[in-house]
């Protein structure tokens, strides 16, 4: 997880606490999250400069992140 930049990890578990580790609700929470930018003014293009992508055709990468972070949280 040392690759994960903090900001990023610190995102998702923002999200996980807020509502659920759980995919999809943890999809449609971060996703509520972005767009009002509720975690540290981070939206939508700061996320996916961070390596986030909201992008279905990404979901594989962003479950298999999602769940690393959420994952080394609850150790």
């Amino acid at each position: 997880m040392d690759d994960i930049p903090p900001k990023l990890r610190d995102f998702v578990l923002f999200c996980a606490r807020r509502r659920t580790p759980e995919w999809p609700a943890i999809y449609d929470e971060m996703t509520r999250v972005a767009g009002r930018k509720l975690f540290e003014g981070l939206g939508y293009e700061e996320l996916r400069q961070l390596g986030l992508s909201f992008s279905l055709s990404r979901a594989d990468k962003t479950i298999q992140l999602v769940r690393q972070i959420t994952s080394q949280d609850h150790r």
